[in-house]
């Protein structure tokens, strides 16, 4: 099989000359992956398809993986070359094994050195990333309501307050946009990020939270161990840190809450239509990937529960998290949670890039 199956402008096959050795990868129904050799180099062609905002994903990508080349050691592929016409990139192939235990930590770091590649001189160069909204609150207040859980003004009052500040949220950190187990590749020279097609500008907490709420728009979730936990979030700080010369700004918090609004993700990307996800939990469990609908959500109750314990100034979504879970509970008592373990090597399906 050669260039000519990839439909790729003559540039890059003028450039990359004839394709020796080609193997097709595994990766999401948004795009298509192959592991090539060219001229005797081992490289990795990734093309975006799929849906209506097929193009809008490859800019995206292509932008984001060049703002973080700039770090030094590196935390992306580099980008070999580019067919805009077919959304094709060709990309420098990289080994990647199994992470070690603990691997949360050098996760965090690397993704905190990947946060802070971009800065207010980088604004407008990828799209904002979009909170949060009425919409979803209004979505999980009538979650708690079917559960009977009753959310009085004064709680909705909090639940605005966090809506208004993830909206102004500070910060033009380069977010990966979907920074799950099998998208961080750990080499032998360190992590190195892929998949960058829904990369924003926004405030790093957002991702950081990937870590309490169990990657909340991956298919492995996994519940980072207390210890551990504690351990990645430090290194995050500690790296943006060095990165930057000033503290992380935002609240952890907040961000928790927000991913516990968001009934999208509780199903994977393709099927984040605007169906209200939310109200189906009351009816039917589902699973996606290591974890069902349901199980996924009691562990984002018990996360926004735990972080805003002790905190005045959100004492009723406390209290309106840590009654739903119970009422979760009390409803569906098999329900399992979450497991502390990374899926190993993908769950057999090796990543070595795209998807």
């Amino acid at each position: 099989m050669g260039w000519s199956s990839f439909s790729i402008g003559r540039h890059l096959r003028a450039r990359f000359g004839p394709v020796t050795r080609l193997r097709r990868l595994t990766s999401s129904p948004r795009s298509r992956v192959w592991r090539a050799e060219l001229a005797g180099t081992t490289v990795v062609v990734k093309q975006i398809v799929g849906g209506t905002d097929a193009g809008p994903r490859f800019r995206r990508e292509v932008t984001a993986l060049r703002l973080a080349a700039r770090a030094d050691p590196p935390l992306v592929p580099e980008v070999l070359g580019t067919d805009p016409g077919h959304r094709i990139l060709v990309l420098e192939h990289l080994d990647a094994a199994d992470p070690a235990d603990g691997w949360a930590v050098e996760y965090a770091t690397a993704l905190a050195r990947l946060h802070a590649t971009t800065g207010a001189a980088d604004a407008g160069t990828l799209p904002r990333w979009s909170p949060p909204g009425a919409g979803d609150l209004d979505a999980f207040l009538r979650l708690a309501g079917r559960l009977g859980v009753t959310a009085g003004p004064a709680v909705r009052a909090e639940f605005d307050g966090v809506l208004d500040r993830l909206a102004r949220a500070p910060g033009n950190a380069l977010l990966h946009g979907d920074p799950c187990p099998g998208n961080d590749l750990h080499t032998r020279d360190g992590v190195r990020f892929v998949d960058f097609e829904q990369a924003a500008l926004g405030n790093g907490l957002t991702e950081l939270a990937y870590l309490r709420v169990a990657f909340p728009t991956c298919w492995c979730v996994t519940a980072t161990p207390s210890p551990l936990l504690r351990r990645a979030e430090e290194a995050y700080r500690a790296a943006w840190r060095a990165a930057t010369g000033a503290e992380p700004q935002g609240d952890l918090a907040d961000a928790c809450v927000g991913w516990l609004l968001r009934g999208d993700a509780l199903v994977e990307r393709a099927h984040r239509d605007g169906t209200d996800h939310l109200a189906r939990v009351t009816h039917r469990d589902w699973r996606w990937g290591t974890a069902t609908a349901r199980e996924r959500l009691l562990h984002r109750l018990g996360v926004v529960a735990e972080i805003t314990a002790g905190d005045a100034g959100l004492a009723g979504i406390n209290g309106l998290a840590a009654t739903t879970r119970g009422r979760m509970l009390d409803r569906w008592p098999s329900l399992r949670p979450l497991s502390p373990d990374r899926p190993p090597g993908d769950h057999g399906r090796r990543k070595v890039i795209g998807g």
